[in-house]
């Protein structure tokens, strides 16, 4: 393939990118340079990697073809590099929410969590995905785990209906309530992008190892890291323990009440200054 050609179709593929995401992402540094392809057809055997086996009866022979892994390094880079929004609305980027096919999850969701709260809020809070409540009413942390976030964004003085928003990292339910894997996290992470671009949130909270680590872009121990700051493009974030997890074990309830106190201490300090 020409190299003119191959920068017809990135082009393209940026565009619809930009069309379902609701934002032009930023240009980065690890941006693509197209040359013409040397090698020849019959060499394209070699990055395939080919089973053959015989099926139950021995008559004809079955193929696997496994394509060879390749890199995701550069959509890595392009999801860490958030852009200026393009205009589009909250309910607008919602709507593409609610018709994305981009993983498996969408074929096994009785609804898409998309996320609830108000459109400029104080608090962003950052859960892991839906649960099977969630999943049936369409909306984020309204089970046994969204009664006791209720409660404690209550504590100190925060709200979905006045001054915060709730979103997950994916917005469909994995089944059985599993962790959603990479792939699926990568998938819909794009979505959180936009919604944070346009939210701008004063403060984050992330509920749990999942939320801070793919927020983070990198592995977090959340018994460690629970009630530290870090920063995310310039707004102040902080993991504490998930709800649930605090359903399963009430020792750690003690030390997220002290985590949620220094979060209201920061987000009194912001909203002062």
């Amino acid at each position: 393939m020409k190299a003119n050609d191959k920068q017809l179709i990135y082009t393209l593929l940026k565009t619809v990118d930009a069309y379902e995401c609701g934002y032009t992402r930023a240009k980065f540094a690890g941006e693509p340079l197209f040359t013409d392809d040397t090698v020849v057809e019959c060499e394209r055997s070699e990055r395939i990697e080919t089973t053959v086996a015989t099926s139950n009866n021995g008559s004809s022979p079955v193929v696997s073809i496994q394509p060879s892994a390749y890199s995701t390094t550069g959509q890595a880079s392009a999801d860490a590099n958030m852009s200026q929004n393009s205009g589009i609305s909250l309910d607008e980027l919602n709507a593409k929410v609610l018709r994305c096919t981009r993983c498996g999850l969408a074929r096994t969701r009785n609804n898409v969590v998309p996320g609830m709260g108000v459109e400029h809020p104080d608090v962003l809070v950052i859960g892991e995905g839906p649960g099977h409540d969630e999943d049936m009413q369409g909306l984020p942390f309204v089970g046994k785990a969204g009664v006791l976030l209720d409660r404690m964004l209550a504590a100190i003085g925060l709200d979905r209906k006045t001054n915060c928003y709730i979103a997950n990292i994916v917005k469909c339910r994995p089944p059985e309530n599993r962790n959603p894997f990479p792939d699926e996290q990568a998938a819909c992470f794009s979505f959180l992008e936009a919604q944070i671009h346009i939210l701008k949130p004063k403060i984050i909270l992330c509920m749990g190892k999942i939320a801070i680590e793919k927020l983070m872009n990198q592995n977090i121990a959340i018994t460690q890291a629970h009630g530290e700051f870090f920063d995310y493009n310039g707004i102040p974030v902080m993991p504490t323990y998930h709800p649930s997890a605090l359903l399963r074990n009430e020792e750690l309830k003690r030390p997220a009440w002290e985590d949620l106190k220094k979060f209201k201490r920061r987000l009194d300090e912001i909203k002062t200054n």
